[in-house]
């Protein structure tokens, strides 16, 4: 737990060192900085979606975890929210494109990114369906630590770089933005899942829990699902 807190406390603070960096100064336009910064950790996530996503796939076909499995597949969903925003970003960031054209692009990366939390919402049903109805599958527990080491990294990272999309959004008014902040929020969520799901099954052969508790996020994506796409931002809010 103690460990837990240091880590989330140095990456905490390695994002606001970064984005005191990147504080507006003399002769700069603050809205400027703020599509900067949120480019910035645009790449952080696409890195780390990558990697993330890589090493779950691949260990969850090595071990026949549907969980594991699961959690890459989010990755690959988030990577493609990521990509979506990043050529939202940098059409503003280039500095030649008129107000209405930005508006445009923001709207529809907005929609974009609403649809992939669809996506989202359809595969957490399936999955969890799958799971508690169909598979059954018994999972090799001897990868479940590999398992279990991915789901701290993204629990104690991904809600620090979900916090600091959701400033960026509410400064920027930018419905993509949050968007793809409720995702890392997500999958800040499904690490939890995974890592009490891989223990449950190795330790108690609970193999139902992760299916079930992922159905609990459902209400949540499906609000923001429509917010994004409907264009009814709460990024003030967030």
């Amino acid at each position: 737990m103690i460990q837990n807190d240091r880590a989330n406390a140095g990456q905490s603070t390695m994002f606001a060192r970064i984005e005191e960096r990147l504080e507006p100064t003399d002769g700069l336009d603050i809205r400027q900085q703020d599509v900067q910064f949120a480019l910035l950790l645009t790449y952080i996530t696409i890195g780390w979606m990558t990697v993330e996503g890589t090493a779950s796939l691949l260990l969850g076909w090595a071990s026949k975890s549907l969980l594991l499995e699961a959690f890459g597949i989010d990755s690959v969903i988030e990577l493609f929210s990521a990509a979506v925003l990043l050529w939202r970003l940098r059409v503003e960031a280039g500095g030649t494109a008129a107000f209405e054209h930005v508006k445009l692009v923001e709207d529809r990366a907005a929609r974009l990114v609403g649809y992939s939390l669809y996506a989202l919402v359809a595969y957490v049903v399936l999955n969890s369906s799958h799971g508690l109805f169909i598979a059954r599958r018994i999972t090799d527990t001897h990868e479940s630590v590999w398992g279990i080491l991915i789901g701290a990294v993204a629990k104690v990272g991904m809600p620090i770089l979900a916090a600091y999309k959701l400033k960026v959004a509410a400064r920027l008014n930018s419905r993509a933005l949050r968007a793809d902040a409720i995702e890392s929020i997500t999958c800040g969520y499904l690490s939890i899942v995974l890592m009490i799901g891989l223990a449950a099954t190795r330790l108690l052969g609970w193999w139902w829990l992760d299916s079930v508790a992922a159905l609990a996020l459902i209400p949540f994506l499906i609000k923001e699902a429509q917010a994004a796409i409907q264009g009814e931002c709460e990024c003030a809010h967030g």
